[in-house]
């Protein structure tokens, strides 16, 4: 926890070192001593303090100083900062200015110089007004703060990868300025070229990033971006519940494993809001807080997790290589994809256009505070889709689902059925799919189609998740790797055509069960073709898939 800040400013150095030096002495442990010797220059101070949200406890300010008295700092000063406490330093010959500043500046006490023994003239003094600052301010925030405006999708990126990461931050819309107080204080020490360049990420160091990529973020942030080997017994691509589970387990039974993410952890499955049917969770328990702790449970056995995309990958006899996208390549004895899926998109007019700007896929949990009191429509009728609208519920005035068949019975589980049934603020419209959007440099409405009486629609959005059907990203295989006409990759039987093993297997065995065309390279989870899409199946999987490698690793190593 950053330490508060006293801030003292005397123009005479001398001054300005012993009242410093009685500060440290006293209060060091508790407080962060700074000084300025000017007005001007405390005012620099202040206005960087309030930018990285350091909280300011105190200002010790001497009353003559050339060019900005210390009146007219302190007037400035708690603009910035007005629940700081305020102390007016001053000569026996001032002190009727320095009454006279009790109600012009609403200083809450000034002491005379010199101020010896400090136990005596000093320190009872503020020991009180910082008693009652203490009591009086609530903690601030002091992580990370994104300032942005609601409907930039590079807004959205980067609120939604620090909290899937699990990095707490603040989001500050730079459109509440106005009626916000704390946000228009610090849109007003910005640059102009800070303020154009949006969003801006905040660090609790001072340092911030205009428009930043996603990898400046991570590498601030402390994710580990290149790999610390050029070799691993196992490199798995995919960090979803499939992943995790064969990372934790590979590790565990003593394989170097390094696995590579290009988002955060967790996958598609780290994004739900609730996952109530997960075994040994009877409670429940949150797609993130799932990731976490397999994160948690990962790095114990030593797992190196990367945050980095695979972009291409090739052969060279028991070696597979991955290249990343920043060009690094790492190389392994055994490879193991659970990429997952991602959402298919929905083809419809403006909604390309306008995707981060009011439509999201996937559950954006970081979306749903901005929604509040606001209607709410979601996409698709899967389990992802209501556990995403019973979060919704909590926020939204109203939770609209749009369902394009004529029941849940076939797609989502029961116990979700019954929670969306019991909860009022949730409208569910069967046979109804969405045709087109509308809106200049956000959403504003959508045209609904009724498939039962052809009639469409058009009704008021500010909000739209899309969650619907499952597209797997294995373009990056190219040719090396079989997959089936919608890119889902083929393994173990799959790979069997009228009994004869696929083109180029060269060994005397036929592929594993998990098992790609390519001996030594693995599939599990979403990805794989046939696969059951399920939290519980993918750990499975992951899990069983750690076995196979080391049977093949048996062999070649």
């Amino acid at each position: 926890m950053a330490k508060p800040v006293m801030l003292t400013v005397d123009d005479d150095r001398e001054v300005s070192r012993a009242i410093e030096r009685d500060l440290r002495r006293k209060y060091a442990s508790e407080f962060r001593v700074l000084r300025a010797e000017s007005g001007q220059a405390a005012m620099e101070i202040v206005q960087e303090l309030k930018v990285r949200n350091n909280p300011v406890s105190l200002f010790l300010v001497d009353q003559r100083m050339p060019g900005l008295s210390g009146v007219d700092f302190l007037e400035r000063a708690i603009s910035l900062f007005p629940d700081a406490k305020r102390v007016l330093l001053t000569a026996y010959a001032d002190t009727d200015a320095a009454i006279a500043a009790i109600n012009d500046a609403g200083v809450d006490h000034y002491l005379l110089k010199p101020w010896d023994p400090p136990e005596e003239n000093l320190y009872p003094v503020l020991d009180d007004l910082l008693e009652d600052w203490q009591a009086s301010v609530p903690a601030q925030f002091e992580g990370i703060r994104v300032l942005g405006n609601r409907w930039s999708p590079e807004s959205h990126n980067i609120k939604d990868f620090l909290a899937r990461n699990h990095v707490p931050y603040q989001w500050l819309d730079i459109e509440r300025a106005e009626t916000d107080t704390d946000i228009r204080a610090l849109v007003d020490l910005l640059d102009l070229d800070e303020k154009r360049n949006l969003p801006l990420v905040i660090f609790p160091d001072g340092v911030r990033l205009q428009r930043p990529m996603l990898t400046d973020v991570a590498q601030k942030i402390g994710l580990q971006t290149r790999a610390a080997k050029a070799f691993y017994d196992l490199a798995i691509v995919g960090g979803g519940p499939a992943g995790l589970a064969a990372a934790v387990y590979g590790a565990s039974e003593g394989l170097r494993t390094v696995m590579v993410e290009r988002e955060a952890p967790g996958g598609q499955a780290g994004m739900s809001s609730r996952i109530e049917n997960y075994l040994g969770f009877p409670s429940g328990l949150s797609g993130g807080d799932l990731a976490r702790r397999a994160v948690v449970q990962a790095r114990r056995f030593g797992v190196e997790i990367v945050s980095a995309e695979a972009t291409a990958l090739r052969l060279d006899g028991p070696y597979r290589f991955l290249k990343l996208a920043d060009g690094e390549e790492l190389s392994c004895h055994a490879l193991l994809v659970a990429t997952g899926v991602q959402w298919r998109k929905l083809q419809a007019p403006g909604v390309e256009r306008l995707t981060g700007a009011g439509i999201y896929y996937g559950a954006a949990i970081t979306e749903a505070i901005s929604c509040r009191d606001e209607d709410v429509f979601v996409v698709g009728g899967a389990n992802s889709a209501g556990q995403a609208a019973m979060y919704f519920s909590k926020y939204a005035r109203r939770v609209v689902m749009l369902v394009r068949g004529s029941s849940l019975s076939t797609s989502m589980s029961q116990y979700l059925i019954n929670q969306l049934k019991q909860t009022p603020n949730v409208q569910i419209e069967f046979n109804s799919s969405v045709v087109e959007v509308h809106g200049d440099d956000r959403l504003e409405a959508i045209s609904v189609l009724c498939s039962t009486t052809n009639e469409v629609n058009q009704v008021p959005a500010n909000s739209l998740f899309i969650m619907i059907g499952a597209a797997p990203n294995t373009k990056w295989l190219a040719d090396i790797i079989e997959r089936d006409e919608r890119g889902f990759i083929l393994s173990g039987p799959d790979l069997m055509r009228d009994g004869k093993r696929p083109k180029g297997w060269q060994l005397d065995r036929d592929p594993g069960l998990l098992e790609t065309n390519v001996p030594g390279i693995f599939v599990v989870g979403d990805v794989r073709h046939g696969s059951v899409k399920r939290v519980a199946s993918g750990v499975g999987e992951g899990s069983v898939a750690v076995s196979l490698i080391h049977q093949y690793l048996s062999k070649v190593v």
